[in-house]
């Protein structure tokens, strides 16, 4: 699934006339970043959920012809970021699934961290394995951090006033365990990643590569140059 239905809110001046996934960097959509990682991995059908400006992202998606694309649609209330997904889970099945976010982009390693992500993932000890990236070395990001790690790869939340390592890369494998029984809509990812964590069942694998998390106009400018830096 790749989420494409948030308000895009701290992207003005673009997010009234063009919703956030269809910005472009160094010329080409940030969904299509996502999407083409998805194909690179031979994904058989995608979910997109869509809400502001949904007729632009669909209208995009359209020209596309890999990988095929099912719309979740939206538009009638912005469900949140697990609402969303769990709007969504007839349309993806029971079993595990990749969840990417629209406005993430990554260089790879030597290995996609796609293909990374699905060798990791072990169903019986894990609810949610999620692609983290290190905090100081970034782009377009200069929070505290999400996570710390333990050696064996669970994950813990940041406490209130702590600083960690580790940030969400947004991309993931989840299962419908991990969103059953959620809080009421709209809801986000944040309890649902507390009570899988708090269960021991949230693992991270850490990015290999150069994360980019373009959720401002100044970010694009950041990440455009990381881009040409690496020759993607």
């Amino acid at each position: 699934m790749v989420l494409a239905a948030g308000l895009g809110t701290r992207m003005q001046p673009f997010n009234q006339q063009m919703p956030k996934p269809l910005v472009k960097v160094a010329g080409k959509a940030l969904i299509d970043y996502a999407l083409d990682r998805l194909a690179e991995q031979k994904v058989e059908r995608v979910v997109v959920n869509v809400h502001h400006l949904a007729d632009l992202i669909e209208r995009h998606l359209a020209a596309r012809t890999q990988p095929p694309i099912v719309i979740s649609d939206e538009r009638r209330e912005l469900l949140g970021t697990a609402g969303g997904v769990i709007k969504a889970l007839p349309l993806l099945g029971s079993d595990p699934f990749f969840h990417v976010n629209s406005d993430t982009i990554w260089i790879d390693g030597v290995k996609p961290n796609l293909s990374l992500l699905a060798e990791g993932f072990d169903p019986v000890r894990m609810d949610a394995l999620l692609l983290v990236a290190p905090t100081t070395a970034s782009i377009g990001y200069d929070g505290r951090g999400d996570f710390a790690m333990t050696p064996d790869g669970r994950l813990t939340r940041r406490a209130e006033r702590e600083i960690v390592p580790f940030v969400y890369a947004g991309a993931a494998i989840l299962t419908p365990a991990f969103l059953a029984n959620p809080p009421p809509a709209p809801c986000s990812m944040s309890p649902l990643f507390d009570r899988c964590a708090a269960a021991g069942r949230l693992f991270g694998l850490r990015l290999e590569g150069l994360w980019m998390h373009v959720g401002t106009p100044a970010a694009i400018k950041a990440a455009e140059r990381a881009l040409l830096a690496g020759a993607v």
